[in-house]
């Protein structure tokens, strides 16, 4: 995943949006941890939701298709915030805790 980061941020800088969006939205999908506020399987069920890639791939194919640049820029930073945190090791939430993993259980 470290190179589908890599390719993101590459297309993000040729793309010419700006870096202040970037530093401001790189790491919005980590507010979805609120929902564990709610209980384990929420917050499992809530950051899940923004950290699976296929909304941001197909709202970056759509801000290409239709020509819009901005949908294209926030899909490209939202690519990278999930490709980062899954070379980091951190996986989809399973909703027995915020620890536990599709990739295995965090901090052993």
């Amino acid at each position: 995943m470290a190179a589908v980061a890599v390719v993101a941020i590459v297309l993000y800088a040729l793309s010419g949006a700006s870096w202040w969006l970037f530093a401001l939205l790189i790491l919005a999908p980590d507010l979805s941890m609120l929902g564990y506020l709610a209980g384990p399987c929420v917050g499992a069920v809530a950051y899940n939701a923004l950290h699976i890639l296929i909304v941001p791939l197909l709202l970056a194919l759509g801000g290409y298709v239709l020509g819009k640049s901005m949908a294209t820029a926030i899909a490209l930073i939202w690519i990278i915030h999930i490709a980062i945190d899954r070379a980091l090791g951190y996986g989809l939430k399973l909703s027995t805790g915020f620890q536990d993993t599709h990739l295995g259980r965090i901090g052993r």
